[in-house]
């Protein structure tokens, strides 16, 4: 409980414009809160279904923790608690109100959508090697923030 006292107006436009917070003990990166992209705040999250709510963050997660990954390293997902098993991410999608699906292909190579109810979500995110007879890494995520501007 906190005891700052806020205006109607003040309440609504904080439910308007989510904050991130990610801090990691391996860096000195400052630990305020990450800009979010305009096309993530213009759209109040109480008018967002869970799908887009949860499609733009799972976008975002993405792109960041590409961000991170060298010249030989290709994201992929695993997915808990099922037998899924290891996605290497080639798109991803919502259908609202309330499911987010995946597209990719397998560890053998084979290609997969997984489809998943927002409530059942949980998701680990993996470094891979890139596939060898590629001359630069997929970056899926950047391509995935891109197209939130037309979300």
């Amino acid at each position: 409980m906190t005891d700052e006292i806020a205006t109607l107006a003040e309440v609504h436009e904080a439910d308007a414009l989510p904050r991130k917070i990610d801090v990691h003990c391996d860096s000195d990166a400052d630990c305020a809160p990450e800009t979010l992209p305009e096309a993530v705040t213009r759209k109040p999250v109480a008018s967002k279904s869970a799908a887009e709510w949860a499609y733009e963050r799972l976008v975002l997660y993405i792109r960041d923790f590409e961000s991170q990954l060298d010249a030989e390293q290709e994201i992929a997902m695993g997915f808990t608690g099922g037998q899924a098993g290891v996605l290497r991410i080639e798109g991803m999608g919502y259908f609202d109100p309330d499911i987010v699906t995946f597209y990719g292909v397998d560890e053998q190579g084979i290609r997969t959508q997984l489809i998943q109810h927002v409530t059942q979500l949980g998701v680990t995110l993996r470094a891979l090697p890139r596939i060898a007879d590629r001359a630069e890494p997929r970056r899926i995520g950047f391509r995935l923030a891109a197209g939130l501007g037309s979300a």
